[in-house]
């Protein structure tokens, strides 16, 4: 199976209003609330814990995780691995300063990037990295200013791009990652991401198997993050954001568990926003979630009717975000919008190395 799941109100026919404004997810956030490093210990972050039906919270620390989980229940994990995408060279012949960032690979050696400075890189344009190890000509500008790129180089890509290459933090991310291990989930496998599934970061092995040992089984999917999930949505009225394509993947065995879980009466719960694109993404109307691979363009926000998640288990978010409108459709704009405020009052940490967020 080969799909496109488009943007906005088509994804499930579900009647939204047509007066949803960007202004109404926005949250005046502290700026030394936004987390620069992880904590040493991945389960040792904060979980604020929303009731969507109440709108209640209660503090707590991420590895309680476990007695929010019931046997039976099905934790889906987005295993997408993220790549070493950032890459600082020169452009031959001027030896200017070029920074390239892989956001997908569209053929062979030919990748889609983000260039800085664009205007300097224009078709033909040559580019050196490493002292020569790795060289490129960019072929065309295509939308949004993105560039694509071959490249050309002896040996193999991924090597070089591991002793080359930099983690992609986001751009409000200063300080310089000490260990990029820390930026990559324990469970993460299938190379492809420009930026890391974040909720999926508080886990550790030892807390995955008491998870397992409780009677809750795991389902991995792979979505590979691109860098438009920190895209601004810059339309006033939301329905008129056009969304990021990512390519995902479900294989027979995950998509047979959820289906499973479904079945059962059990409770399917999506660690991050990149899980719950995914299995929403996959699933026909009936809510059966579909073996295949594909591209989604998938846009969840107020007025969406959830037809495989049950549970989500996130971060703290960008305001005004494509991510704080997917949680406000699973447990309301107010509720989410009050528990963030409860969140800032009480000092937690926000973003990528920040503290999560359970709704139930």
């Amino acid at each position: 199976m080969n799909v496109t799941v488009e943007n906005g109100v088509a994804v499930n026919g579900t009647a939204v209003s047509r007066e949803l404004k960007k202004s109404d997810f926005y949250f005046e956030l502290p700026q030394e609330l936004i987390a620069q490093d992880p904590l040493e210990e991945r389960t040792s972050s904060r979980l604020l814990v929303l009731d969507r039906r109440t709108g209640a919270v209660s503090h707590h620390v991420f590895r309680e995780i476990t007695s929010y989980l019931q046997p039976g229940d099905c934790l889906v994990l987005n295993d997408t691995k993220v790549i070493p995408a950032r890459l600082l060279g020169e452009r031959e012949g001027t030896g200017a300063h070029v920074e390239v960032l892989l956001l997908k690979r569209q053929s062979g050696d030919v990748w889609e990037t983000l260039v800085k400075p664009g205007k300097k890189c224009r078709p033909g344009t040559r580019l050196s990295f490493g002292d020569g190890m790795l060289k490129a000509e960019v072929l065309e500008t295509i939308e949004e200013g993105n560039r694509l790129i071959r490249f050309e180089y002896e040996g193999i890509f991924e090597e070089i791009l591991d002793r080359l290459g930099e983690m992609p933090l986001p751009p409000y991310i200063t300080h310089k990652l000490q260990d990029r291990n820390r930026y990559q989930t324990v469970y993460a496998k299938y190379e492809g991401s420009a930026a890391a599934p974040t909720a999926g970061l508080h886990f550790t092995e030892e807390l995955l198997n008491q998870i397992r040992a409780k009677g809750v089984q795991t389902a991995c999917v792979t979505l590979h993050v691109g860098l438009g999930t920190f895209r601004p949505v810059k339309e006033e009225n939301v329905l008129e954001h056009h969304m990021h394509s990512e390519y995902y993947q479900v294989s027979e065995e995950a998509a047979e568990i959820i289906n499973n879980t479904k079945a059962r009466g059990g409770r399917v719960v999506c660690v991050g926003t990149t899980s719950c694109r995914t299995v929403e993404s996959a699933a026909d109307e009936h809510g059966r979630v579909r073996a295949g691979n594909g591209n989604t363009e998938i846009f969840i926000y107020p007025g969406y009717e959830f037809k495989v998640l049950d549970l989500l288990i996130t971060n703290f978010h960008l305001p005004e975000s494509t991510l704080v409108m997917l949680v406000s459709a699973l447990a309301g704009r107010e509720h989410v919008l009050n528990a963030y405020q409860e969140a800032i009052r009480e000092r937690y940490r926000f973003f990528s190395f920040g503290d999560a967020m359970l709704v139930v």
